[in-house]
């Protein structure tokens, strides 16, 4: 009898679009390998839905908070039902940018300069000398992110009544240069996608989940060592945060002809986007896995005690 998968998308965070895309894909793709799969459009009765449900796998298919930072994996780990990605702890560190940083500066790993403020005081002041990056604390898909560039003023939208992103701002020194993104699978490093935004500017929200938004080069062209030196902290950093599964590390790398040529790692995603047209995806079929393919190795390698 084929494995029961309840594929866990949508929720109530900010993604929660996005997570219904990837969760649709995935399911489609798991019935396609044979699998009986119920599709959960999480609410907060989940734990009682997932009782009743008995499902032999969850694969969570959920972005942002509740899904990526520890809250699901905690339920699962209590129902015992074996899940995809990272457990409750790599969960949470990854979530929570500045604590990610901590833990992967203590690793070796380069991060950039920076410190939490509040959203209140980077509205009315520059937190820091320009150019520098504004984002939550515990967003993901580059919701609420600003950039702040010399001769700007503060983003005094930040103080809005409506803003909907958190208190907590992770200031950060800018870091000029190339986005570079590199998954991992299990313990092994995939290939390196640049990204560029088809408008020429950054890599946000429409730039990522626009059609024809952004150009991925894949393999990204770098020269030298760099392209090893990617993948190794890519590595890396999934492993100093104890993540499982799949991964991505998103980069910057300064590579202007008078830039510092420095790799920084900016984040790690522990829920990448699982669309067929996602980063991670695409990653997998330049190394010949079929999502298909892809989405079968999740629920194949799930368990609980992540």
């Amino acid at each position: 009898m084929s494995k029961h998968v309840a594929v866990l998308m949508g929720g109530w965070s900010a993604e929660r679009e996005i997570s219904l895309r990837s969760g649709a894909a995935c399911a489609k793709a798991l019935r396609d390998e044979g699998f009986r799969v119920t599709e959960i459009d999480v609410d907060r009765n989940i734990a009682q839905r997932l009782s009743e449900l008995k499902p032999d796998v969850a694969f969570n298919a959920l972005h942002g908070k509740v899904g990526e930072d520890g809250t699901i994996q905690g339920i699962l780990e209590v129902l015992q039902i074996p899940y995809t990605h990272s457990g409750v702890l790599a969960s949470a560190l990854a979530m929570n940018k500045q604590q990610a940083k901590i833990v992967m500066a203590a690793a070796g790993i380069p991060v950039a300069e920076g410190r939490v403020v509040s959203r209140h005081e980077a509205a009315k002041t520059h937190v820091m000398s320009p150019p520098y990056v504004l984002k939550p604390v515990c967003e993901g898909s580059s919701f609420g992110v600003v950039i702040v560039n010399a001769g700007d003023p503060p983003p005094s939208h930040l103080g809005a009544d409506d803003w909907a992103y958190g208190d907590d701002m992770l200031a950060e020194r800018f870091v000029p240069g190339r986005e570079l993104t590199c998954a991992v699978m299990g313990d092994k490093a995939l290939e390196i996608i640049e990204i560029r935004a088809a408008d020429g500017g950054w890599y946000d929200y429409n730039a990522k989940y626009t059609k024809g938004g952004s150009i991925h080069i894949l393999p990204a062209d770098l020269k030298g060592n760099i392209y090893q030196i990617v993948q190794q902290l890519a590595l890396k950093a999934h492993e100093a945060l104890g993540c499982r599964g799949v991964s991505r590390a998103d980069f910057r790398f300064d590579d202007r002809p008078d830039g510092s040529g420095e790799v920084i790692v900016l984040e790690v995603n522990t829920q990448p986007g699982m669309t067929e047209t996602s980063l991670v995806p695409e990653l997998a079929a330049y190394a010949g896995l079929s999502f298909g393919g892809l989405v079968r190795w999740m629920v194949e390698e799930a368990s609980c005690d992540r």
